[in-house]
């Protein structure tokens, strides 16, 4: 399985307390429009923790049939409990989706051990590839590299998500085994596509996934100095899109451009009103605000 250019991981709208639908459907014809490589549903962006079972299935569903097969889909379906996710990958399986998200398992801070058996076991039980998500600033744990190799001669461990702010583990990554990496942090897709990383699974795409895949495309085809360019000139919107705990910033963001109401769900709320000028001025500074 071939992953490469932008992945974007979609923010769930919400609109009275519940799904917003329509919102969504409207959110998903933008990403194709974008002619993005893929879309991540109910990742870290998409609210995961706060979505019931029930609408974290269903918004994979409705995702997977409003693509139609016109871009990959990559289903958030990680858990820090094996079994649940277990469960939900095994759900997905019908929905056409081509591999799904594992996270690192949060809060139980498992051993390596325990992580390749649990990664493992996960991809066996639903048959469904699996991108490895390293985020130890939200997980507590990172995935060693060891067992990252270890993974890698199972042919159903696709990539690594490697949002650990870290451009050198991606060298080491690459240096132990040929596991294909994907960044997990916008403002590092680029130096990290410049040492072997093939892509990113973006927060800003949610906004301009135009932009995003073409500076991917540019890095695959090796024109650094022209992907530097939309790098640069789109990082105060980076920058400012984690101002605050995402997916905040970027769903401020695309209320601002009318895309989805402004609605959260406990424990996240609306950004600090300092914050939100910071991130207002940078869409203004890059054109998307008057």
């Amino acid at each position: 399985m071939q992953l490469q250019g932008c992945y974007t991981a979609l923010v769930t709208p919400f609109k009275n307390g519940a799904v917003d639908f329509d919102a969504l459907a409207h959110l998903v014809d933008l990403q194709i429009a974008g002619n993005v490589s893929g879309i991540v549903p109910v990742g870290t962006s998409g609210e995961c923790p706060t979505l019931s079972v029930e609408e974290h299935l269903k918004v994979i569903e409705f995702v997977a049939e409003r693509v139609n097969h016109r871009c990959q889909i990559i289903a958030g379906t990680g858990a820090n409990s094996t079994a649940e996710a277990i469960r939900l990958s095994k759900a997905v399986v019908a929905m056409g989706v081509d591999a799904t998200l594992q996270v690192t398992p949060y809060y139980n801070k498992p051993s390596g051990e325990g992580l390749y058996r649990h990664f493992t076991t996960v991809a066996e039980e639903s048959g469904l590839p699996v991108v490895l998500y390293n985020v130890p600033g939200r997980t507590g744990k990172e995935i060693p590299l060891d067992i990252i190799e270890r993974l890698s001669h199972n042919p159903l461990m696709v990539a690594v998500k490697e949002a650990g702010g870290s451009v050198e583990r991606v060298n080491a990554i690459r240096n132990l085994c040929g596991i294909t990496v994907l960044s997990g942090d916008d403002s590092l897709a680029l130096p990290m596509m410049s040492v072997g990383a093939t892509g990113v699974i973006s927060v800003a795409s949610n906004v301009i996934p135009a932009e995003i895949q073409e500076m991917c495309r540019l890095a695959l085809g090796n024109d650094f100095a022209a992907a530097r360019k939309i790098h640069e000139f789109w990082y105060p919107l980076n920058k400012s899109l984690f101002i605050e705990t995402n997916p905040v910033p970027v769903k401020a963001a695309l209320a601002d451009l009318g895309l989805i109401e402004e609605e959260y769900r406990l424990p996240l709320c609306e950004m600090a009103p300092k914050n939100r000028e910071v991130l207002r001025e940078a869409m203004r500074k890059t054109g998307l605000l008057k």
